[in-house]
């Protein structure tokens, strides 16, 4: 037990404690079950993102660090006879496939292609890797003679030229300004290096997986004649010996997280018939590989098989997608339910039973279904993240990784409190109340509303650094999911479409009533609201609607819909989808739906934070909100965060991330 000295010398959590972190990723275990290779994210003391492999013996506890290097190494993978190991590095400038001995040593470069890879994935009996590639269609494949470890040197004189456009869909938050790249499956032979060109391209390719004989390889793409019009991936099945690629399916879904069975038999694949458009819930299906038969193992769940979990931790942490029982009678997968992530198994019968069902957020995971355990990637709201031995016969747990013990030492975290609530119509809604750190029953304290984005996602159980930083700042934190949050069926989930400012509205400020009437400790007449991309549309909107709140953060936000149709990567397809009408329709109920509307009402300070390169919710719509608050001589402030996207917040630049925070907690601090 700790002393009282001890506990005074702990401390709240800080936006800088950003630096010291480690996130564990991507679990795999090796053939024999004998070790687990995963890897590490931290940040170096150039404030730059690393990423190395580490290797852990299940049997001794021995953990070694089995890559070294300021670069970032991921995606391992294991050869089928575990003697080696394959990963992505970006050390010779590109993310290229690497080698490496299972008993450790010097890596050496397979590939040398020459926008580097993408995916990669050993052939059955571990002679290839196929690898995914992304080239222009007059751009040769592989790099020119130069030294790996000269390439990142080769810099390529760039004129400068008008960027021509004809396409609908021309930018990506992820990329940029399309290039007009396609995407290429390759075969690279694992002993000499040299590869041979697969498919001629394709728009997207997002998922391909190998037949267990090694004489095909499925995939998933959209072939469509105009494909930024459609948003279905088709299945294809590509013939190792002729090249051959036939199209197995011809349907209105969204597949991928492709896995073949250990027979042949079936392709088991995550998606959904695009039924309630971006949110329907996603379901597993198997597909037949002769006649693309299609049958669904859960789709009379209403449960979605996804990590919908929003946080600021592991937004890019790989998803584990599906994984077969060995012996071909079933399969493992995540699943959202009521903010916890969890791993479940069905039957090819439909029968779904639950492998580790509790209040976290699994966010990885691997199979060892001959010792019959599972090591889990696993984060709480007071645990950033850490790998765990299950024994799936026992379900007895075992902690093999704490990578943030020194940091933790350090620190007072708050543990939030989980309650429900009726909404204004009756539904039941779940939220979570952070008390402060160093809270005291007798005092009175603020509290901030954090609303997360999607709309179709998920607050719950995970490491929230920025909710920390507001507890350890002395705020209670609410946050909850309203109606279009995914965890709570596909009625509620599609409840939000049409009716954005609706009850989604009420039900925000029904939680902040029963948090005031729950939590005595509550100072009502300090209140705070955050919130980004949908999050950031309903702090304006409630801004807009409210002045309870005696101050407001909007972060990534949508003000005027009019506007995003036309700006934004997704605009002219999800404005459609969430608001119910394409702008040339009924530009009224756009405009009806649209913060900036509501301006003239706006009395809360608000604090506007953007991206610059944000395609998602362009810069451009909190620049509208700025100038017309500034224009009425309201209070407000515009922060513009240079070279970073939509997700600054979760995977941008460590030090615009922590600025950002202090942003956060300065304005709060001044006018709560």
């Amino acid at each position: 037990m700790r002393s009282t000295t001890e506990e005074k010398k702990k401390r709240g959590m800080v936006p800088e404690d950003l630096l010291k972190m480690a996130w564990i990723r991507d679990p795999r275990f090796s053939p024999d079950g004998k070790r687990v290779l995963y890897t590490v994210k931290t940040i170096n003391e150039e404030g730059e993102y690393q990423s190395n492999l580490f290797m852990l013996n299940v049997e001794t506890g021995e953990d070694s660090p089995w890559t070294y290097g300021k670069g970032i190494d991921a995606s391992p993978r294991w050869s089928p006879d575990g003697q080696s190991i394959t990963f992505l590095s970006n050390r010779s400038g590109k993310m290229q496939v690497w080698l490496i001995s299972s008993e450790g040593g010097e890596a050496r470069p397979l590939t040398r292609f020459t926008n580097g890879v993408n995916q990669h994935l050993f052939s059955p009996d571990g002679r290839f890797v196929a690898v995914l590639v992304s080239l222009k269609p007059d751009e040769p494949g592989l790099l020119a003679n130069t030294p790996p470890r000269e390439e990142k040197d080769a810099k390529e004189k760039k004129e400068d030229k008008p960027m021509i456009v004809d396409r609908l869909k021309y930018k990506s938050d992820d990329f940029g300004f399309r290039d007009e790249k396609l995407q290429y499956l390759y075969l690279v032979d694992v002993k000499t290096g040299e590869s041979k060109r697969l498919t001629e391209g394709d728009e997207s390719i997002s998922s391909f997986t190998w037949a267990p004989d090694g004489k095909r390889i499925a995939f998933t793409a959209n072939r469509a004649s105009d494909p930024d019009r459609t948003w279905t991936n088709d299945l294809f099945i590509l013939d190792m010996d002729t090249l051959h690629v036939s199209k197995l399916t011809d349907q209105d879904g969204v597949f991928g997280s492709l896995a073949w069975s250990p027979d042949g038999k079936w392709i088991a694949a995550l998606g959904h018939n695009l039924e309630y458009a971006g949110a329907t819930l996603t379901k597993v299906w198997l597909f037949d590989p002769l006649t693309g038969e299609k049958r669904g193992l859960t789709e009379n769940w209403d449960v979605d098989v996804e990590d919908e979990m929003i946080g600021d931790m592991h937004a890019d942490a790989p998803a584990p997608g599906l994984v077969w029982a060995t012996d071909g009678r079933g399969l493992y997968f995540r699943a959202s339910r009521e903010g916890n992530v969890s791993l479940f198994y069905t039957t090819l019968e439909g029968m779904i039973t639950p492998v580790a069902d509790g209040t976290f957020h699994i966010y990885g995971f691997s199979l060892d279904e001959t010792h019959q355990r599972a090591v889990l990637a696993v984060s709480r709201p007071t645990e950033i993240g850490d790998l765990y031995l299950l024994r799936l016969s026992t379900g007895e747990w075992k902690r093999l990784t704490n990578k943030n013990e020194e940091l933790m030492s350090q620190l007072t975290l708050s543990t939030p409190e989980e309650f429900r609530f009726d909404a204004k119509d009756g539904w039941i809604i779940q939220g979570w109340l952070m008390k402060p750190v160093d809270f005291k029953p007798e005092e009175k304290y603020p509290l901030i509303l954090e609303i997360h984005g999607g709309p179709h996602a998920m607050y719950g159980n995970t490491f929230f650094h920025e909710m920390q930083v507001l507890a350890a700042k002395g705020y209670a934190v609410l946050y909850t999911n309203p109606r279009g949050s995914h965890g709570y069926g596909q009625t509620f989930v599609h409840a939000v479409c049409g009716d954005y400012g609706g009850m989604d509205y009420e039900d925000l400020m029904a939680g902040v009533d029963e948090a005031l009437r729950r939590f005595t400790f509550i100072d009502k007449d300090r209140l705070g609201v955050t919130g980004g991309s949908y999050g950031g549309f309903m702090t304006n909107w409630i801004v807009g609607h409210t002045n309870r709140f005696k101050a407001a953060v909007t972060q990534r936000s949508i003000s005027n819909w009019m506007s995003f149709y036309g700006v934004s990567d997704i605009g002219y397809f999800f404005t459609e989808w969430e608001i119910g009408f394409p702008l040339f329709d009924h530009p009224e109920k756009l405009w009806e739906h649209s913060p900036l509307k509501y301006v003239k009402n706006m009395e809360t300070p608000l604090l506007i934070l953007h991206s610059e390169r944000d395609y998602r919710c362009p810069i451009e719509q909190g620049e509208q909100l700025y100038v017309a608050l500034k224009h009425l001589n309201k209070v407000t402030r515009f922060v513009r965060f240079p070279d970073s996207n939509h997700n600054l917040s979760r995977t941008g630049k460590p030090s615009l991330r922590i600025e950002r925070l202090h942003h956060i907690v300065d304005w709060f601090g001044k006018y709560m």
